[in-house]
C-alpha cells in the first residue's frame, strides 16, 4: 500500500535531517583533527627553530671558551643573545658529574641512596650490579662499558623511575679517576658527596659560585674528590618557547680535540629535551 504523499515528504525530510546531522558531526571531527594537527605542526616547527637557536648559542659559548685559552674549572652560567632570543647557557666540566663507568662502589652506593632514594641495602645491591654489568667482557675480551647514561637501564634493579632521578648527575664519557671535582659539580652531586646533607651542599655551591677563594669542602667525603681539570665539557642552552616552555639543547664536547673540518673541539654527544610549561 502506498504511503500518503505527506508521509513520504516527512520521511524524506527526516532522512535529510539525519544526513545533515551526520555530515555536521563528520565536519566537526575533521575540523578538530585539522586544528590538532596544525598545533602539532606549529609546535614541531618551534622546537626545530629552538634547537637551531640553542646550537647557535652553544657555538658562541664554545668560541668564548676557546678564545679564553684557559681550562674550565667550574660550572658557569651566562646569558647569550642570538637572533634576538636571550638564552641561558651553562658550561660544565664533565668531571663534576658521576661517571658510571669509573665510579667506585662507595660513590655508586651514595648516588643510589641520596639521589635515587633507595634504602641502604637496595643501594648496595644495585651498585654491585652496576659494577658487574660494566665489567662483563665484550667479544674482544675487554670490559663492556656503558656507552651512554641510558645504558644504566639494562642493569638489574634500575627501572625508568630510578633512572629519571639519576640522569641529571651522570656521565658515561669521562674516563677519568671515577672521583668528582667539587668545583665543577652541580648542587645535586655535592649533596651526594655530602651524604645527603643538602644544606652543606648548597652552602658550598653558593660560596664557589660567588668566587670565594678556598671554599670549605670538609663536609664532603674527601675520598670521592678529585681536583683535576677535564678537557671534556657539557654545554647546555635553555631556549624559551612562546607557550612558556623551554627546549634544552645539550652538547658534550672535547675542547682540545680538533676535527677534520678544522673546528677546535669535537662534539661526541648531543641531546634535545622539551621542558613543558609549569602549570
Amino acid at each position: 500500500m502506498n504511503l500518503p504523499v505527506r508521509s513520504q515528504r516527512g520521511m524524506a525530510l527526516l532522512a535529510v535531517l539525519w544526513i545533515v546531522a551526520a555530515l555536521s558531526i563528520i565536519a566537526t571531527g575533521t575540523m578538530r583533527t585539522v586544528r590538532t594537527e596544525s598545533r602539532a605542526i606549529v609546535q614541531a616547527r618551534q622546537q626545530v627553530e629552538a634547537q637551531a637557536l640553542g646550537d647557535g648559542a652553544i657555538q658562541m659559548a664554545l668560541q668564548a671558551l676557546v678564545a679564553n685559552n684557559q681550562p674550565l674549572t667550574k660550572a658557569t652560567l651566562t646569558e647569550i643573545a642570538y637572533r634576538n632570543v636571550t638564552m641561558q647557557v651553562q658550561a660544565m666540566p664533565l668531571n663534576g658529574l658521576i661517571d658510571i663507568n669509573m665510579a667506585g662502589l662507595p660513590l655508586l652506593e651514595r648516588l643510589l641512596s641520596v639521589a635515587g632514594g633507595l634504602p641502604a641495602e637496595a643501594a648496595q645491591a644495585t651498585a654491585q650490579a652496576i659494577v658487574q654489568t660494566r665489567m662483563r667482557r665484550d667479544t674482544r675480551g675487554g670490559p663492556q662499558r656503558f656507552e651512554a647514561e641510558e645504558d644504566l637501564l639494562r642493569v638489574p634493579g634500575v627501572d625508568y623511575d630510578l633512572y629519571a632521578k639519576l640522569e641529571g648527575v651522570l656521565t658515561a664519557d669521562l674516563q677519568g679517576s671515577g672521583r668528582v671535582n667539587p668545583l665543577a659539580a652541580p648542587v645535586e652531586v655535592l649533596a651526594v658527596l655530602a651524604g645527603g646533607n643538602t644544606a652543606a651542599a648548597t652552602q658550598i655551591a653558593m660560596a664557589r659560585d660567588a668566587g670565594q677563594i678556598g671554599v670549605d669542602t670538609t663536609a664532603l667525603d674527601g675520598s670521592l674528590l678529585d681536583a683535576s681539570v677535564s678537557r671534556r665539557v657539557r654545554v647546555q642552552a635553555r631556549v624559551p618557547l612562546a607557550d612558556g616552555g623551554y627546549v634544552r639543547v645539550s652538547r658534550s664536547v672535547d675542547i682540545n680535540a680538533r676535527t677534520p673540518n678544522g673546528a677546535p673541539w669535537h662534539t661526541f654527544r648531543t641531546a634535545v629535551r622539551l621542558e613543558p610549561r609549569k602549570s
